[in-house]
């Protein structure tokens, strides 16, 4: 078929332009160059009268039109002679026409109108004016072969443009028909050898998909459709392998499902018990530290003034002992109910929970005169408000606790979009405190990891674990900031709510923990 197309392409191409050139020749040379003729013949015509009327009259007016027709002739010759090119008749008619017109001007126009003494007109001379009616009669006759050349001319030109278009009207009939047998055997062909295997295949595919995986696909047809049919063979037995081992797998997978199921009910008595257990932890096992704290405050109370100093000594030991078993028993409570009891999944305006975690550290504030400044609005997230509050508390807690004893705490909060995570909010706490060594970056989100004696900071080491596991559960992460060297910052990432949020301010209210007044600090 690509053949047949750049056949009758080429074909068609040379027909159009052979018919476009004979048209061409005939419209723009032939028949112009006719009317070109004409016009030479009248000026030539428009000379002989000029002659004629001033040799009559002397009146160099009457000579006029003889300049002009003078000049006519050169312009009209100059014009036949380029549209002619090429075909020798009409060029050498037209130098005959030339040569003869410039024989009777030297002959007889130019001596007669030589000869002529303007205001003095004379006798015509009748044997001059015969050779000069014999020259111009056989210029005339020059006329008339010239005339009968073109016409010829134009005819054949007419014959072989019309000859042209029947060749042409009837090489591209041809061509239609060429394409039209070509195009109806190339679909039978198609019908036999292409359409009826791959209707074959469709059935056998069709039958394999119902269900009748045993089916044979069998390869006929050309060699790609062959190809084609012997990958879908490979693909139905592929399909039967994997079917034979997916029902392998399905017996598998019942028969662990059966045995997750036991595990799941395995986990949820496990998970009563631990609920019994934090229980246990939170009302039985507390009351004996209450009661050996209480007796031993008694006992100092009592019998304080029988004590020695290091009698004294011992009995404080207990009591601390007794309150810092309170205190680590409340914190793994806490540690242990993150994402477990604590598990509500609510819009959390962080801005009010950082406001509650302030409100509880009033008293620590107040006490080391810090400043705190946090931007005018915080993002919005989902999760649980209790789990926020207690996250921001044991940050600036931190950073208000571990203070830098030659200059006045300052903690800074900022939040924004993380440039590395899209949809995620990155928040900082910054202060100027005495800053956590970076070999120690990892070890600090350690539970009961501790970088300071006991005597030298209190707590129990599970603060900022507890930070990592609240903002874990809610699906961010926590890290130490290396690069900051003035003290300490710890960011934390969490992601968008869909819910619409207030964007981060660049300009925020800075709090004076000190006196509870709002000045306007950049964040």
């Amino acid at each position: 078929m690509m053949l047949v197309v750049v056949v009758g392409t080429v074909v068609g191409a040379n027909m159009l332009d052979r018919t476009a050139q004979v048209s061409d020749q005939l419209l723009q040379r032939v028949q112009p160059a006719q009317t070109e003729a004409y016009r030479l013949q009248a000026a030539l015509v428009n000379q002989e009268s000029g002659v004629r009327g001033y040799a009559s009259a002397a009146d160099r007016q009457f000579l006029e039109p003889y300049i002009r027709g003078k000049h006519d002739e050169t312009g009209a010759a100059a014009r036949l002679r380029a549209l002619v090119v090429g075909r020798p008749a009409l060029l050498a008619d037209l130098e005959a026409v030339e040569q003869g017109a410039a024989d009777w001007r030297s002959d007889y126009a130019e001596p007669l109108a030589a000869s002529i003494v303007p205001g003095r007109p004379r006798p015509v001379d009748q044997p001059a004016a015969d050779r000069g009616k014999e020259s111009f009669d056989h210029l005339r006759a020059l006329w008339t072969k010239q005339n009968a050349d073109l016409a010829r001319a134009v005819r054949d030109g007419r014959a072989r443009l019309a000859h042209e278009r029947k060749v042409r009207n009837a090489v591209l009939g041809a061509m239609v028909a060429v394409f039209l047998l070509t195009g109806l055997t190339l679909a039978v062909l198609v019908r036999i050898l292409v359409t009826r295997p791959l209707e074959a295949l469709r059935r056998a595919s069709r039958q394999v998909a119902d269900g009748d995986f045993d089916h044979v696909i069998s390869a006929d047809g050309p060699a790609d459709l062959a190809a084609v049919a012997a990958d879908v063979e490979g693909m139905r037995q592929q399909i039967v392998a994997e079917l034979e081992a997916s029902r392998g797998q399905r017996d598998a997978l019942t028969r662990q499902a059966a045995d997750l199921d036991a595990q799941a009910v395995e986990l949820r008595r496990s998970n009563a018990e631990l609920e019994q257990f934090a229980y246990v932890a939170s009302h039985d096992l507390q009351e004996p530290l209450r009661k050996v704290a209480s007796f031993c405050q008694l006992l100092e109370k009592r019998y304080g003034d029988k004590l020695d100093e290091r009698g004294l000594q011992y009995v404080d030991f207990a009591v601390d002992g007794a309150k810092r078993m309170q205190v680590l028993i409340n914190d793994l409570l806490t540690f242990s109910r993150v994402g477990r009891v604590n598990d509500a999944q609510l819009p959390v305006a962080l801005g009010q929970t950082l406001d509650k975690a302030l409100t509880n550290l009033t008293t620590a504030v107040e006490e080391s005169g810090a400043r705190v400044d946090r931007p005018e609005h915080l993002p919005e997230v989902v999760g649980d408000p209790t789990l926020f509050t207690m996250l921001w508390q044991n940050l600036v807690g931190n950073a208000l606790k571990f203070r830098h004893p030659d200059r006045t705490p300052e903690v800074r909060v900022t939040s924004g979009p993380d440039p590395e995570a899209p949809d995620t909010w990155r928040l900082s706490v910054t202060d100027n405190g005495i800053g956590v060594p970076a070999q120690f970056a990892e070890k600090v989100f350690v539970i009961f990891q501790r970088l300071h004696s006991r005597d030298a900071y209190g707590g129990t080491g599970i603060g900022l674990a507890l930070c990592k596991k609240i903002v874990e559960y809610h699906g961010g992460r926590i890290w130490l900031d290396t690069g900051h060297t003035e003290g300490t910052r710890f960011c934390f990432t969490l992601p968008v709510s869909t819910a619409p949020t207030a964007a981060p301010a660049t300009a925020a209210p800075a709090t004076d923990a000190a006196t509870g007044a709002h000045t306007e600090k950049k964040a």
